[in-house]
């Protein structure tokens, strides 16, 4: 899954739990540039996220996080590597 790809599969997921039609991730968004982006939201967003991806999060991980360039990396590193767009090995 390509970089682009993973942008947009959160712009869709962050549409759907902030109820904004307008919202777009990008790299330097951050929770407080979204309106009701609180505290019962952001595990809204990781669940569903987590759901939609495939992945797991440890809290450590999702705390330290500061934008949502860091999370779209995050993600990315936990893809199977077919899934984060390197190509696959053939026998």
């Amino acid at each position: 899954m390509s970089s682009d790809e993973i942008y947009q599969q959160l712009s869709s997921i962050m549409r759907d739990v902030f109820d904004d039609d307008s919202l777009v991730a990008t790299p330097e968004l951050t929770a407080g540039q979204v309106d009701g982006w609180d505290s019962f939201s952001h595990l809204r967003l990781m669940l569903s996220i987590e759901r939609s991806f495939g992945v797991d999060f440890a809290a450590s991980e999702i705390s330290s996080l500061k934008n949502v360039g860091e999370l779209a990396a995050l993600i990315g590193s936990k893809l199977p590597a077919e899934r984060a767009g390197s190509p696959s090995e053939e026998s």
